[in-house]
């Protein structure tokens, strides 16, 4: 059941319960009975004893429940998600032909793009994922019903008006000129601090030379983060490199078009980089959308998550709703532990993602492409997602061994109250 409306603001409130987070990516933090004081929309601190000048302020307790920081998901595609589960048994590159790009046609259509959007706003809600970057679609007019569903959602993300002129249905293609303008239309109508816009090519073979370099152009000018894909698929990679024969990789398509960490930069996938790549994606601007279940699901191969991790890349995660068949970020953290074990049965020096990595990774990692949330550190916006379960009665766990039932075996169900900002939404 949806949690109805927002919570009175107060200056200062207390919430009682057992706290889980992960400040580094190698260990959780975990506060049993204790006491998170709020300041409107940050945190003031984490106590196992009220200090006295908080006693008075409305208090909050959760009893056994835990508390963790809200999900993130990096990368998702909201019009593919009615597509979920369909066209599996194909690769990339004939899935998006045969189903995504038909998909995405139909939103044209405003009155099909407001049903499928507000199904997909309330499943992220469900699911626990507060904030996103989000792909749509080239259509403005569905886009901007995109943006206000998420608003009233009360659900934070980045939203990208999709940029294709090359490689695709002629449906789905503009004029370099057009896909241009309207990209600067979407970015200059949506200037809310809820929801963002952010410069989305589909990826490289959608897109021409020239208008890949308006879009850089545009996002150093505008100071406007970018999403897109990188090397999700070998057939992919060696398109990429037919059609943009004049670069080293396929990094570099986007890096000489200032689209690779010039501003905050979601690539997602990431799974073919040659070594040259890998030391380039060592930049603090650049994020990878690591997505499990889309790279399973579309043969695509396993992402070297622990190698990029040990050279200090920043690698998130992504559902990747509709390739990846779940809008849960639990089902994805455990989904990436899985493939991080099956990938060091193949190549045996790799380690194996440990689950506080997969948990930091859906959390604070993610969340620091929003800014200071995904943990329950002082100072960062209380974002956070309240947890219980019936088969706590029937015997004790303690508060990691129930974060752990819930990553594999939870739902939305087991979530009782999400926290925006310090607002119950």
């Amino acid at each position: 059941m949806r949690d109805k409306g927002y919570d009175t603001m107060n200056e200062k409130k207390v919430i009682k319960g057992n706290f889980l987070y992960t400040k580094d990516k190698d260990s959780f933090e975990i506060h049993e009975n204790s006491f998170l004081v709020l300041d409107k929309k940050h945190i003031v601190g984490l106590f196992q004893h009220l200090p006295k000048e908080y006693q008075k302020a409305p208090l909050t307790d959760y009893h056994d429940a835990i508390i963790i920081p809200s999900f993130i998901d990096l990368h998702i595609h909201a019009p593919q998600y009615l597509q979920r589960g369909i066209g599996l048994d194909l690769q990339l590159v004939d899935w998006l032909e045969q189903y995504t790009f038909h998909s995405e046609m139909k939103f044209c259509n405003q009155t099909y793009a407001r049903e499928v959007y507000e199904a997909f706003a309330q499943d992220l809600y469900d699911n626990g994922s507060l904030r996103s970057c989000v792909f749509g679609t080239i259509h403005n007019k569905s886009n901007q019903i995109l943006v206000e569903t998420m608003k009233s959602h009360h659900l934070a993300s980045y939203i990208g008006k999709v940029n294709m002129n090359q490689n695709g249905p002629q449906d789905l293609l503009q004029t370099t000129e057009d896909s241009y303008q309207e990209t600067v239309d979407f970015i200059e109508q949506n200037e809310d601090s809820l929801v963002q816009p952010i410069i989305t090519p589909r990826f490289a073979p959608s897109c021409s030379q020239s208008l890949l370099k308006k879009l850089g152009t545009l996002s150093q000018e505008k100071h406007v983060p970018v999403q897109t894909h990188l090397a999700e698929n070998r057939e992919e990679v060696a398109w990429v490199k037919d059609l943009f024969p004049q670069y080293k990789n396929y990094s570099d398509v986007y890096f000489q078009n200032h689209l690779y960490g010039c501003e905050k930069t979601i690539m997602a996938h990431a799974i073919y980089l040659n070594d040259d790549e890998v030391h380039m994606a060592v930049n603090k601007n650049l994020y990878l959308a690591h997505c499990p279940n889309a790279n399973l699901n579309l043969s695509s191969g396993i992402m070297s998550v622990t190698k990029y991790l040990d050279e200090s890349i920043q690698v998130g995660l992504g559902s990747d709703v509709g390739a990846g068949h779940s809008m849960s970020m639990a089902h994805c953290i455990t989904s990436a532990i899985q493939c991080s074990k099956m990938r060091q049965l193949i190549y045996p020096k790799e380690r194996v993602l440990t689950e506080s990595e997969a948990f930091y990774m859906a959390t604070k990692l993610n969340g620091s492409f929003f800014g200071q949330t995904g943990s329950f550190e002082e100072g960062y916006l209380f974002d956070a997602l309240v947890i219980t379960d019936p088969m706590y009665s029937l015997q004790t766990f303690t508060p990691h061994e129930k974060l752990e039932r819930f990553l594999y075996c939870g739902g939305k169900e087991n979530i009782i109250a999400r926290y925006l900002e310090g607002t119950r939404i």
